[in-house]
């Protein structure tokens, strides 16, 4: 197998394009040197090369099982997870006071896309305890934080989020689940949930479940909303587990990828005894909950980064090695074949899937470190921005990473259609990032219906900033000119965009302007990425421009080129979508049901 992650091109993205030794400066992180950060991240891809990636495909192969009492999971998941938690990882990101490591964000965010590209499935348990416990340090009691927070950090118990309903999916405001207050303040639980990661497994001790509910009482819609932490086992005061709680498995879903990772319906309260215990204030669950399912939804952007990028690794290494076919001026059959990269078709599905992976990867940290720099920072510009582009960082990487995995795919042509490699299971895996965390419609429409538009446009004001800064600094790189004034061009078309949509949401035209939201989700992505893509060329030729070294020259070479490809072949593809956009074309929004 090819290497899963290409560790150079991670140490270019975080030293050489964010320039994430500035992290130091800020009080939180200045502890730590760039050593203490090259030995957790090479820490991480040793374990996840040496426990996680040996048995990608043995957990898709022999997913979990449940006989109506027990779920069963592999070896290989647990002794991961063993390792994992050992290491430390749980707690990278959290404070001192709490065991943690106090890493940055942006370097937890590089961790993760190691373990994401070597197992996804594996993986998806201690991201969504991590994001679990993230909630709990920040909105729950003293007393809940001691008897959940250090369990959780230290491996003991794993955590979840319980938010979609049978009959209810993204519409959180229609849920049904209740919660009755009781003399000792705990809330008795009762409802479904459904598409549950994590919700069952032998893995750990415990499972700590973050449930959206609806207090007896509480106002209708998503004002009415709090969050409960229900755990799987009771647990006691000296932190030993206690009585079952009446949290019911009623099955496993069987995944088309992802299978490593239990799927779950879960009752709450079966029995009328789930006894669950309200985290943060009544009624404001989703704004605690928010915080979990956004740090979620750039975890998003990175795994799909990292399944898009494993498969363009492993889609170059068979291109490399493959001989089949002869170039096109070569008549004589008794030639050599040629390995399979020399072909052009090959070229231009291998560049994709560079210009696509590369991008979301560099797209994803770059949000990683405007986490780090609005918390740690207090930087008030950082997290604006970062509100106006997280749902780009999820929905861009979600969105391409399948199609570079598709791509994938057709090089390796009918061996990649097989599961003798893993290809076809990168592409399964991946499928499944454009539907969690808001698919790619409702991102779209909190992107443009509200993001764009809050707080005066400031995070738009402040993405148009960046860009303009960058501009400033390629002017004076002549290789770079042509894809500048590319960019530019396309940039003028977006800005014009935006303002007709802008007057037509003022005027009151709601349900035009926000009609065909998912074409400008896809414009504004691709916009975001061309500009990362100009950031990568232009610190590719300031750091290894220069170089004699051919390694350097080839690397430098391949980000021009990628840029150039995306920028060229990728952007214009906004101009036909700005079109239908300002003409408010009702092709789709016309349609009546019994048309079809």
């Amino acid at each position: 197998m090819s290497e899963f992650i290409n560790q150079r091109e991670l140490e270019f993205l975080l030293y050489d394009l964010l320039d994430s030794e500035q992290l130091l400066q800020l009080d939180r992180f200045a502890d730590h040197d760039r050593t203490i950060f090259d030995e957790v991240i090479n820490t991480a891809h040793r374990i996840a090369a040496e426990h996680y990636a040996n048995h990608y495909k043995l957990a898709d192969e022999n997913e979990p099982t449940f006989d109506g009492k027990t779920v069963t999971t592999p070896d290989a998941v647990k002794t991961a997870w063993k390792h994992y938690a050992e290491a430390g990882f749980l707690s990278a990101g959290k404070s001192y006071e709490v065991g943690g490591m106090q890493l940055p964000y942006t370097i937890n965010a590089a961790i993760g896309a190691q373990f994401a590209a070597a197992n996804i499935s594996t993986a998806a348990y201690p991201f969504l305890t991590g994001a679990a416990a993230n909630v709990i340090e920040h909105s729950g009691t003293q007393e809940q934080r001691q008897r959940y927070l250090e369990p959780m950090l230290t491996g003991r118990f794993s955590g979840t989020m319980a938010l979609t309903e049978p009959d209810v999916g993204s519409s959180l405001g229609d849920l049904t689940t209740k919660a009755i207050l009781q003399h000792d303040g705990s809330y008795l639980i009762s409802g479904n949930k459904i598409y549950i990661s994590g919700g069952d497994q032998d893995i750990t001790e415990n499972i700590v479940h973050l449930v959206l509910a609806r207090i007896e009482g509480a106002p209708v819609g998503s004002k009415g909303i709090s969050l409960f932490i229900v755990p799987k086992f009771h647990v006691n005061d000296d932190g030993s587990l206690g009585a079952r709680n009446d949290v019911q498995l009623t099955g496993l879903l069987h995944k088309m990828g992802y299978r490593g990772t239990t799927s779950t319906a879960l009752n709450f309260g079966e029995n009328g005894n789930c006894s669950g215990y309200l985290i943060g204030e009544a009624n404001k669950g989703l704004r605690a909950m928010f915080q979990m399912m956004n740090e979620a939804r750039i975890w998003v952007g990175i795994g799909a980064s990292a399944l898009g990028y494993r498969g363009y690794l492993e889609s170059l290494d068979y291109a490399k090695n493959r001989p089949q076919g002869r170039k096109a001026t070569e008549k004589s059959s008794h030639s050599k074949p040629v390995n399979i990269i020399e072909h052009s078709d090959v070229k231009r599905m291998l560049l994709a899937q560079k210009a696509y992976s590369e991008g979301s990867m560099a797209l994803s940290l770059y949000a990683a470190q405007l986490v780090d720099k609005a918390e740690a920072g207090n930087d008030g510009d950082a997290a604006e921005l970062l509100e106006l582009l997280t749902p780009i960082v999820k929905s861009f990487p979600s969105h391409y990473g399948p199609r570079a995995n598709d791509l994938a795919i057709q090089v390796l042509a009918g061996a990649g259609y097989t599961r003798e490699y893993n290809l076809e299971q990168l592409y399964r895996d991946n499928r499944l990032n454009p539907i969690h965390e808001g698919t790619f419609g409702i991102q779209s429409l909190d992107l443009l219906g509200r993001k764009l538009w809050q707080n005066g446009s400031k995070g738009l004001q402040l993405l148009m900033a960046e860009f303009q800064q960058t501009v400033a600094l390629i002017e004076v790189q002549p290789r770079l000119k042509p894809q500048l004034h590319t960019f530019a061009a396309h940039l003028l078309t977006v800005s014009s965009t935006i303002e007709t949509l802008g007057g037509a949401l003022k005027q009151g035209k709601v349900e035009q302007a926000l009609a065909n939201s998912a074409l400008f989700l896809d414009m504004m992505g691709k916009l975001v990425v061309s500009w990362i893509w100009l950031k990568m060329a232009e610190r590719a030729l300031v750091c290894y421009g220069s170089s004699e070294l051919a390694d350097d020259q080839a690397f430098v070479a391949g980000k021009l080129q990628a840029a150039q490809y995306f920028i060229q072949w990728e952007l214009p593809e906004i101009e036909h979508q700005a079109r239908l956009l300002t003409d408010f074309d009702d092709s789709c929004s016309a349609m009546q049901p019994d048309w079809f």
